[in-house]
């Protein structure tokens, strides 16, 4: 799967190549406040954690895995976004489900380039008839991430605990139906 550039945006799936783009994402206690209270990950934690775990989701051709977001002009990370079968990491996992999530540097924020690339995104995986819904997952307070979902057409679910393998969290849910 390819994911065409937008006004503003170009797309290509990482790999653990881009170790130091991860890194340097998550440096920010400001990106990092809702992921983990805002606690910098580690090289370590990238190296034997995240790397592992990207590699495993990632498919090119069903479009899994972490979309790197690149301005157009200066070609400059910015952040990323996470396709994956939804409880990918446990016994549940969905593929017909896809969760997408984001993380942006702060510098790119209030711009409308998460929205932007969530929906370029969102609309690749439905014009590939990859899933049959799409959904992601947020902190209640996190209402820049909330934004984004709303702008990319998700509708609230439900309030519920989301477990995976690294913990535990209070999650608001949104989805949709990819047709």
């Amino acid at each position: 799967m390819r994911v065409n550039q937008t006004n503003r945006l170009t797309y290509r799936l990482l790999t653990p190549d881009d170790a130091d783009l991860l890194f340097a994402l998550d440096q920010n206690p400001e990106v990092m406040q809702f992921i983990n209270g805002g606690q910098s990950t580690s090289r370590d934690d990238i190296n034997s954690i995240f790397i592992p775990r990207l590699k495993q989701f990632s498919n090119q051709d069903k479009g899994w895995g972490l979309w790197g977001c690149f301005l157009l002009d200066s070609n400059e990370f910015i952040g990323w976004i996470l396709v994956r079968p939804m409880d990918f990491f446990t016994a549940k996992r969905d593929d017909s489900n896809l969760e997408i999530g984001w993380r942006f540097m702060q510098s790119s924020w209030g711009k409308g380039l998460a929205s932007e690339a969530a929906l370029q995104i969102a609309d690749t995986l439905t014009e590939h008839k990859v899933a049959t819904k799409l959904t992601a997952l947020a902190h209640a307070d996190n209402q820049g991430s909330i934004n984004v979902m709303k702008k990319i057409g998700l509708e609230y679910l439900k309030t519920a605990i989301h477990t995976e393998p690294l913990g535990s969290a209070e999650v608001v849910v949104y989805e949709k139906a990819l047709d």
